[in-house]
């Protein structure tokens, strides 16, 4: 669920959305698959995920020029604060282990309000390249304006 948006537009924006993976449900439980270009519009190159998050903690604060991902709390909650460098920004609540917010490239993210139970599961488009990072609000906006 979107928590609060503000100024929201822009091409980068358009394309950052959640998607709603196919939970299935008995009395085992709960499972939900996602899988490279069928679920996610990526090949899957790479998984990583963060726990034992301090509620008081941002983590990201970064773009990348290259990295697609998507983002699912697979256990408990956080929010997430995406801008596209040219003013536009949203806030995504993420909390259903079945929810996954979706990033292109060269969007700026933030991750914050982590619950004390938070499992933050992120799946990427490439493997770990520091050389694609923008770790600088004001060097996106830079980017994005040439």
């Amino acid at each position: 669920m979107i928590c609060e948006s503000v100024n929201v537009g822009g091409e980068i924006m358009k394309d950052v959305r959640l998607l709603y993976f196919s939970q299935n449900d008995d009395v085992r439980g709960h499972m939900v698959v996602v899988e490279s270009l069928q679920h996610v519009p990526f090949e899957i190159k790479r998984v990583f995920y963060c726990y034992g998050t301090e509620y008081t903690a941002v983590r990201g604060r970064h773009s990348n020029r290259r990295s697609e991902f998507v983002m699912v709390c697979v256990a408990g909650s956080c929010k997430v604060l995406v801008k596209d460098g040219k003013g536009n920004e949203e806030e995504y609540c993420l909390d259903k282990p079945a929810v996954g917010l979706y990033l292109p490239k060269l969007v700026w993210k933030e991750m914050y309000d982590f619950s004390e139970d938070c499992v933050l599961l992120v799946l990427s488009s490439d493997h770990y390249d520091s050389d694609e990072y923008i770790r600088d609000y004001e060097q996106l906006v830079q980017y994005m304006s040439d």
